[in-house]
């Protein structure tokens, strides 16, 4: 698939295709070929260097019949397997989808730290012109715990209505003739119906986190893909630079549009098993960690949208992350179409998990994915 020049119609892929198989395949680690992009910067001069640490490691059926693209697995630290496919390398950035709300929620506590804005901002403070959406009197934390009483159906099947204006808004679908899109920031101000009460439910709605990306471009005065780059990407030492798509006027897709290295998410996760620290120097704020650990609300996760795809777990969101409690707690960001990063403290596990899935959440390969990361743990018990 397009490795000619010019491919053959049926091999070429699309805005119209890319996130359906089998375009996706090709698409989901050649993203800045389809969509525009802001590159994010590492800084070569201070790679973090992955010790070598191979172990034979039984997948079982981990990626078996899977669209798995990559799985990187470290170890206190240390690489002990990395395996891709689908034409996917080590060098090649993959799109995260929603795991970049996780990589938000990081970069965020840096704000916060830094005195930037507090939790407890209106969203209004810092976005004046969203005064009479929806958003009013919503908080900043509302909006990381996705607790903003927003009305709006994250319907992935939907061929009609608000979540197709979101992806034409967003650069990510055609834009059909005599159509005037809107952008990310004057797509927000659309949102003007309420669903119930800030504060309350755990309810998922992608845009929230787009509002994000913006608010923090305003509070720090930094492009996101730069705040990104300078608050994790290059302290943390990546390997590679990253990247995340843009919308007509250059608005960082942050719900959903970042590009990694398998390596450099898995990067992410060992920093975050380091209490966010890298050589004796603090990247993400520790406190800010624990809070992510210890901070949720599971009452508004119990009465919350997700609830029901993982039944009878003591879970919680915090910070545009999952997370799994008890004696054997699991940290997680999640993405469609099977993007992951687990986190195990007990264990000292990160796991980058990169797919390119026909469906964009299904039952089926999510509790595949999980009983998978279930046997991988117990190998390190």
């Amino acid at each position: 698939m397009m490795n000619t020049f010019p491919p053959a119609p049926e091999a070429q892929v699309t805005l119209a295709n890319w996130r359906t198989q089998p375009f996706n395949h090709w698409a989901f680690h050649h993203v800045r070929e389809i969509v525009p992009s802001a590159e994010i910067p590492n800084d070569p001069s201070n790679v973090w260097t992955l010790n070598a640490a191979p172990r034979d490691i039984d997948l079982g059926t981990a990626v078996t019949g899977m669209a798995n693209d990559a799985l990187v697995i470290l170890h206190k630290g240390g690489l002990v397997h990395e395996s891709y496919r689908n034409g996917m390398g080590p060098a090649d950035p993959h799109i995260l989808m929603s795991v970049s709300k996780s990589m938000l929620g990081l970069v965020a506590g840096t704000c916060v730290a830094r005195g930037e804005l507090n939790e407890g901002d209106l969203i209004t403070d810092h976005l004046p012109e969203l005064v009479g959406t929806a958003y009013a009197g919503a908080t900043v934390r509302n909006a990381l715990d996705m607790r903003v009483g927003l009305l709006f159906d994250e319907d992935y099947a939907a061929t009609s209505g608000p979540i197709i204006a979101y992806r034409q808004a967003a650069n990510w679908n055609p834009v059909p003739a005599g159509t005037d899109p809107h952008d990310l920031r004057s797509f927000q101000q659309l949102l003007t119906k309420a669903d119930g009460p800030h504060g309350g439910r755990f309810h998922y709605v992608s845009p929230v986190t787009d509002l994000l990306a913006w608010l923090l471009e305003r509070a720090s005065g930094l492009r996101f893909a730069d705040l990104v780059s300078q608050r994790l990407l290059a302290p943390m030492g990546a390997e590679r630079p990253g990247y995340i798509t843009v919308d007509r006027k250059g608005g960082a897709r942050g719900a959903g549009g970042m590009c990694l290295i398998a390596r450099d998410l898995a990067r992410v996760g060992q920093l975050m098993l380091q209490g966010g620290s890298r050589d004796g120097a603090q990247i993400i704020p520790e406190t800010w960690l624990t809070d992510i650990m210890n901070g949720g609300d599971r009452a508004a996760w119990d009465t919350g949208d997700f609830a029901e795809k993982f039944p009878g777990l003591p879970m919680s969101y915090r910070s545009k992350w999952y997370v799994h409690h008890g004696d054997d707690p699991l940290v997680h960001g999640l993405g469609i179409h099977g993007q992951y990063l687990f986190i195990d403290p007990k264990r000292q596990l990160s796991i980058a998990w990169f797919s390119s899935e026909d469906a964009p959440v299904s039952e089926v390969w999510m509790a595949h994915v999980f009983a998978s990361i279930q046997q991988i743990r117990a190998q390190f018990d």
